[in-house]
C-alpha cells in the first residue's frame, strides 16, 4: 500500500528542479502520494496546485540571495515558510515521511521535529555546502565551520541518505558518520521515456553555422562569465562571426552576465533565454551542436555530478568542460576538457568541436552509447525505491532489509 511523502526543496521551484521532479514522479508511479514544498519561481507562482498528480505547495522568498547576509535572510525566511507549510500539508494531504533536498542544510530542523512523531527522514544530498561556500567566497572561517556543523547534524538526523555520486556517499560516511549501507547513490540521470530529442528551436541559431549551448542555473560559482569571455575571444580575437551561443536558464547572475556580454560587445552572439522547461527546454537542447560546461575547477565543482553532463550525453551532444574530476569520470571521451579555468582555452576547445564535424559526431555517439549502457534511470529508480523501503523499515531493522527492498523496487 502506498505511503504519503513530503519533499522539501528550497533552491528551485517545481517542476523546474529536474532531479526532484523526476524523483517525485517515480514515487508517484510506485503508488505513493507525493507533496512538495518549494519556493515560487519563474512562471510558477501559484501557492498550491496539483501537477501530474503531485501536490505542490509554494512559498514566497524575500530575495534571491547573492551574499552571506542575503543567504541568511533567504534561508531563515524559507525555513519559516517550510515549517508553516508542513503543517498545511499535514492537514490537507498528510505525510508519513519527509525527504529534504539541500541546499541549505537547515531543513533537518523540521524533519527532526516530525521524527519525534515517528516520521522517518531521508536526506537527498544535492550539494556539499562547506565546499560550495569555499568556492563562492574563497575562504573558510566561521561560516564554513557552521555549514560543516549543519551538514553533520543533517546526517545525524537522517534515517537514510541519498547521494548523487560515490564522492557524496564517501562524504556522508566519513564526514557525516552515516552507515554506508544506509547511503544510496541515485544519480541525476534523465528518464528516456520523458527526455528525448524533439524538433529543435532553430531560432536560437540566429542564422549562424554553429550553436553552442549552456543549460543551468547561473550563480557566482557556475562560470558562465568564463563562457562570455570565451565568446569574446571567439568573436573578437579570432574573428569568428559564424558561432552563436544560447544560455538557457536563470539565477542571481543573469543580469550581471547580460551586462558583461554588452561590455564585451558580444550581446548579438549570446542569447539569454531565461527559464525554460518541458518541450521548450528539450527544443533548446535539440538545437545545440556543442554543449558547454564552463564551471571552473575548484574544490566544489570537482566533486559534483552536474545534470547537464548526463543530459548532453543522453541526447548525444558533444561538450566542452574544464577538467573536473567527477565530470571526466562520468563522461570520459564524450567531452573535451579545457585547462586552467582559462576562457581562451575554453574558446579553443569549442572551436575545435565547431570545426571538426567528424570529431563532433564521434563524441556525440560515444556519449550516447555510454549513456545507453551506464546511465540508465531504471537502475537509479530502484535505488531510490530501495532507500525508501529502508527508511520505512526503521533504524532498528536489519540494515539490508532485503525483502522490503525487493518488494518496493519491483513495483
Amino acid at each position: 500500500m502506498g505511503k504519503r511523502i513530503l519533499i522539501i526543496v528550497e533552491n528551485l521551484t517545481m517542476p523546474l528542479d529536474r532531479r526532484v521532479w523526476q524523483e517525485a514522479m517515480t514515487l508517484r508511479d510506485a503508488g505513493h502520494t507525493v507533496s512538495i514544498i518549494c519556493p515560487i519561481g519563474g512562471t510558477y507562482t501559484a501557492a498550491y496546485e496539483l501537477l501530474d498528480g503531485i501536490h505542490v505547495f509554494r512559498h514566497p522568498l524575500p530575495l534571491e540571495a547573492s551574499g552571506a547576509l542575503g543567504y541568511l535572510v533567504e534561508y531563515t525566511s524559507a525555513l519559516f515558510w517550510e515549517a508553516w507549510l508542513s503543517l498545511n500539508v499535514l492537514h490537507k494531504v498528510g505525510f508519513d515521511l519527509i525527504q529534504a533536498c539541500n541546499p541549505p542544510d537547515t531543513i533537518f530542523l523540521i524533519a527532526g521535529f516530525y521524527r519525534l512523531f515517528g516520521k522517518p527522514f531521508i536526506f537527498d544530498h544535492h550539494d556539499i555546502n562547506p565546499e560550495l561556500y569555499e568556492a563562492k567566497f574563497g575562504k573558510r572561517g566561521f561560516f564554513h565551520k557552521l555549514l560543516t556543523l549543519f551538514e553533520r547534524w543533517t546526517f545525524a538526523t537522517a534515517d537514510v541518505s541519498i547521494a548523487t555520486n560515490a564522492t557524496f556517499k564517501r562524504i556522508a560516511v566519513e564526514r557525516g558518520g552515516m552507515d554506508p549501507d544506509r547511503v544510496f547513490i541515485v544519480r541525476s540521470i534523465p528518464d528516456l521515456k520523458r527526455f528525448q530529442r524533439i524538433a529543435p528551436d532553430t531560432a536560437l541559431r540566429k542564422g549562424r553555422k554553429t550553436l553552442l549551448g549552456y543549460v543551468g542555473i547561473m550563480g557566482a560559482q557556475d562560470g558562465v562569465d568564463l563562457l562570455v569571455d570565451a565568446m569574446a575571444d571567439i568573436v573578437h580575437r579570432q574573428g569568428r562571426t559564424d558561432v552563436q551561443c544560447a544560455v538557457v536558464g536563470s539565477g542571481t547572475e543573469l543580469e550581471p552576465l547580460k551586462a558583461l556580454a554588452r561590455a564585451r560587445k558580444v550581446e548579438d552572439y549570446i542569447t539569454f533565454t531565461g527559464f525554460r522547461s518541458g518541450d521548450q527546454l528539450l527544443a533548446s537542447f535539440s538545437a545545440f551542436d556543442v554543449g558547454v560546461i564552463p564551471d571552473p575547477k575548484n574544490v566544489y565543482n570537482d566533486k559534483i555530478s552536474m545534470n547537464k553532463v548526463f543530459e548532453y550525453m543522453t541526447l548525444g551532444i558533444p561538450f566542452v568542460a574544464y577538467d573536473l574530476d567527477e565530470t571526466r569520470r562520468t563522461a570520459g571521451d564524450a567531452g573535451l576538457y579545457a585547462a586552467g579555468n582559462c576562457p581562451r582555452q575554453l574558446a579553443t576547445k569549442l572551436l575545435q568541436l565547431a570545426d571538426d564535424h567528424t570529431l563532433r559526431s564521434a563524441m556525440g555517439e560515444t556519449g550516447k552509447a555510454r549513456a545507453a549502457t551506464e546511465l540508465i534511470w531504471d537502475r537509479e529508480r530502484d535505488e531510490l525505491l530501495a532507500a525508501y523501503a529502508m527508511a520505512f523499515a526503521g533504524r532498528d531493522a536489519a540494515v539490508a532489509v532485503p525483502a522490503a527492498v525487493q518488494t518496493v523496487a519491483a513495483r
